[in-house]
């Protein structure tokens, strides 16, 4: 470089540095800015649909990189408190929530109605049921910005459709309207009531009692130690009935009311709210019932299959949570990267910050066609095509298990980017690596998620599904080398045969790592289709290093790369 090139430079960089001494990606519409996510919007809802929702998908990008993601430093800052009494000293439980938080509701359940819009056939100015997509791609720009309530908004959906489900019309009709209301003031929200200390992951060691009345309610007895929500309108609570048999098959579900009939609070107790890690804004706690008037849902003997439906709702919703979060972590860094010099270059042009960028974009664009597939298969499950149903019985745990687990590390990859003022609470990155912790734990911690992938293929056949559907997709991919199609074709064989070993008698302890590459294979055929599908060069070379660099082996000692036979 000449000696006026290098003074140029230099006057560059402190132009840059003296405009951005510390980059501030500040407000931001996270719709507006995210060209891949409106290519893949345009290609798996249907036309009118996707024209009719413009407004919608940009307003919704507006308020999560603007007032949203202002609240939700203040509710992070100022986490709920219970209170135990009025100040005339009359025991009225109150959980109190920061106004921000509040202003947070009313954006999700009232003007958007994300806990209603798979329920509802008059969403949004639009005549008729939407698919699941719509739900989760409105969510997935609010996440970005506020991960704690997106719990209450996902247990409150969960409920809704499991209510619906296996409660009986009476039931039905009694509570359903609550729970659709879209009126801020009397709507209510849902909870999941299902922890132990005793029984953890295992439900089959629950300890709540359940006993029968005349009036065809019943009491609950017991404890449940981690809530979250625990002021909600309704839970769903797993109890034992009283006299019936031992294990799984004692365990019933119950609808809880937070207030009986009379207008009374129902009679359990919040004992505690939980300090967590993460998700500070929103309240868990612990409850205990004694003699808590609920209701039976579905048929006695059959809570933990009835309530697998409504987790595995919400593992969708985890997974989908934890791709806006990686979205959120990726847009930063990449923010950083672009606006920040040093040493007469900007970041993003310096080959080890170009790796750590990719590294940081596969995973979260992995997650991202996840929730698609994912979300797709789910409305194509619910309305009745049974292969459908054994695809999504596994896509919903691989989704769980390693986007949950990546968005961990990608949190924290990016927060890096941003350097010492990432580890600042002022900035985003800190929320987003402590809330990034919670997906692999709720809902089923990963070996249980991965044990659930096992459960898929034994009982629901999902393997041949999952596969069939892939070579379906890669066969529907046009414009791609024939060495990378055979690459992609040999990956699903050998993740395939993986799987098959792991479900054999003495084959569990690789169901991990079956998962994982089940699912690296599935987004990498799922990708390279959406590719060709928009036209998109960065989606297929994405894809491409999703086999590269988490399915193929790799020597350390080489230099590694994308085979020269895959480009074009």
């Amino acid at each position: 470089m000449s000696a006026t090139d290098q003074t140029q430079m230099t006057a560059l960089a402190q132009a840059s540095s003296a405009a951005h001494p510390v980059p501030d990606r500040g407000h931001v519409n996270n719709y507006r800015e995210d060209t891949e996510l409106q290519q893949l919007l345009a290609l798996y809802l249907p036309a009118d649909l996707y024209a009719h929702l413009q407004p919608y998908f940009d307003r919704m990008g507006e308020l999560a990189g603007g007032a949203v993601d202002d609240w939700a430093l203040e509710a992070d800052r100022n986490p709920p408190t219970l209170e135990m009494r009025n100040r005339a000293g009359q025991e009225v439980q109150r959980i109190v929530k920061h106004p921000a938080y509040i202003e947070m509701e009313k954006v999700a359940y009232q003007q958007f109605g994300l806990a209603a819009i798979s329920h509802r056939e008059d969403m949004l100015g639009w005549k008729g049921k939407m698919p699941a997509i719509v739900k989760y791609a409105l969510t997935y720009l609010f996440v970005q910005s506020e991960f704690g309530l997106c719990c209450p908004l996902s247990m409150t959906d969960s409920l809704t459709r499991t209510l619906r489900k296996y409660g009986d019309e009476k039931l039905v009709a009694k509570y359903l309207p609550k729970l659709l209301a879209m009126d801020f003031d009397s709507a209510v929200q849902g909870s999941m009531f299902m922890t132990e200390q005793a029984a953890g992951s295992d439900i089959s060691n629950t300890l709540t009692m359940a006993y029968p009345q005349e009036d065809g309610s019943w009491r609950l007895y017991g404890e449940k130690w981690f809530c979250s929500n625990p002021d909600a309108g309704f839970g769903m609570v797993l109890a034992r009935v009283e006299g019936g048999p031992p294990g799984m098959k004692g365990i019933s579900l119950f609808l809880l009311p937070r207030q009986l009939d009379d207008g009374s609070t129902n009679h359990y107790t919040i004992v505690r709210l939980k300090d967590k890690m993460g998700t500070r804004s929103m309240a868990s706690g612990e409850i205990r019932m004694e003699g808590a008037v609920a209701y039976l849902v579905g048929e006695q003997g059959r809570g933990f299959v009835q309530i697998a439906d409504m987790v595995n709702n919400s593992r969708l919703s985890n997974g989908m949570r934890s791709a806006g979060m990686m979205r959120r972590a990726v847009a930063e860094a990449e923010y950083i990267a672009r606006e920040r010099w040093a040493f007469g270059k900007q970041l993003q042009d310096m080959p080890l910050m170009k790796v750590q960028l990719d590294k940081l974009r596969v995973p979260a664009e992995q997650a991202r066609t996840m929730v698609f597939q994912t979300a797709a298969t789910l409305t194509r499950s619910d309305a009745g095509d049974p292969e459908a149903y054994a695809l999504l019985r596994i896509l919903t745990p691989m989704i769980k298990f390693r986007a949950c687990r990546d968005a961990r590390k990608v949190t924290g990859d990016a927060m890096e980017v941003r350097g010492g003022c990432g580890y600042i609470e002022e900035w985003a990155d800190p929320r987003l690596v402590r809330d990034a912790h919670l997906g692999s734990i709720w809902e089923g911690t990963s070996n249980i998620v991965a044990l659930d992938v096992k459960r898929a293929i034994k009982r629901e056949g999902s393997l041949p599904v999952l596969q069939a559907y892939l070579h379906g997709l890669l066969k529907d991919t046009q414009g791609i080398t024939a060495a990378y199609r055979q690459a992609l074709t040999d990956a699903l064989a050998g993740a395939v045969q993986l799987a098959e070993r792991a479900v054999a008698d003495d084959g569990e302890y690789l169901v991990r790592q079956a998962a994982t590459a089940l699912y690296n294979c599935t987004t990498a055929i799922a990708m390279a289709w959406e590719a060709c599908k928009t036209g998109s060069q960065e989606r297929l070379r994405l894809s491409q290093l999703v086999i590269a660099h988490r399915v193929l082996p790799r020597d350390p000692l080489h230099a590694g790369g994308v085979p020269a036979e895959w480009l074009q």
